[in-house]
């Protein structure tokens, strides 16, 4: 009886939790359109770390889903500028472009979170956007958004396990995104679902 009861309290506890946790995340778009050069037109590369947006930096299962995030970039991203970097030519008249990626949204559902509260603490939720610009003239080269969600019942079977797979996964479309435009100015999905493009709410 004591053991159902404390079970009911950590519920009650967690509800405001499960508000918070339907924050509405709408992405603008399934696929990203092309940059407005070639990235291989730049012989120069300097990545920025992530930034998170000001709006979502007092909570703290944020902060570690944007340090994860940060790691992926590092060993995902930060490879790929560093070789062509390496292979680019040594002159005064290399352009340079500047990646900035840049959390907008966020609804990250911790792992305590999922365990106490199940499918009740909500889905995740992140959106992307990264700036690529010409570091001398200042000319936006291209700026693509990125989505990737957890389901609020996938993450709770998994434990928290399909949220933290979700920043994995964006940090992938990033990098693949990257890689795509570096030969030709192509663009690149999104991984928005249409139906939610859509939706007015």
């Amino acid at each position: 009886m004591k053991y159902k009861r404390y079970l009911g309290l950590v519920l009650v506890a967690m509800l405001p939790l499960a508000g918070c946790a339907t924050t509405y995340i709408k992405p603008s778009t399934v696929h990203n359109p092309a940059p407005a050069e070639r990235l291989s037109a730049f012989g120069s590369f300097e990545l920025q770390r992530v930034a998170l947006s000001d709006s979502y930096s007092d909570h703290e299962a944020n902060l570690k889903a944007a340090a994860k995030i940060q790691e992926y970039f590092d060993t995902d991203i930060t490879p790929i500028v560093a070789g062509w970097n390496r292979k680019a030519p040594q002159s005064p008249s290399v352009r340079t472009i500047v990646i900035e990626p840049r959390i907008e949204h966020i609804k990250f559902i911790g792992g305590a979170a999922r365990f106490w509260a199940g499918p009740l603490a909500g889905s995740s939720a992140v959106l992307m956007k990264i700036k690529y610009t010409d570091k001398a003239s200042g000319k936006l080269i291209a700026e693509p958004e990125f989505l990737q969600r957890a389901a609020s019942w996938s993450g709770a079977v998994t434990v928290g396990g399909q949220d933290n797979a979700m920043l994995s996964r964006i940090v992938t479309l990033v990098a693949d995104y990257t890689k795509r435009n570096y030969d030709a100015a192509v663009g690149g999905p999104s991984g928005a679902p249409q139906e939610l493009v859509n939706a007015t709410r």
